[in-house]
């Protein structure tokens, strides 16, 4: 799941738990929409930890001429 994927999630679930006001025989969309979101705010934090900044493992090397240029 990318960063995307999980906006997406968080925004479609944050209107379907805030903004609908339907009624539907055996679902919850305010039960739908709270899932919605905390799946999309797991995957983002997940996405984040695994995409974000990473450490710099190299190490700083000295140059060291041979001889000087003509």
């Amino acid at each position: 799941m990318g960063i995307g994927t999980g906006l997406f999630l968080i925004a479609v679930g944050a209107i379907l738990y805030f903004a609908v006001n339907a009624d539907i025989s055996g679902l919850e969309i305010s039960t739908i929409g709270l899932i919605l979101m905390v799946v999309g705010v797991i995957g983002l934090v997940i996405t984040l930890f695994m995409f974000g900044p990473r450490r710099n493992a190299q190490t700083e090397r000295t140059v060291v001429r041979d001889r000087e240029p003509h």
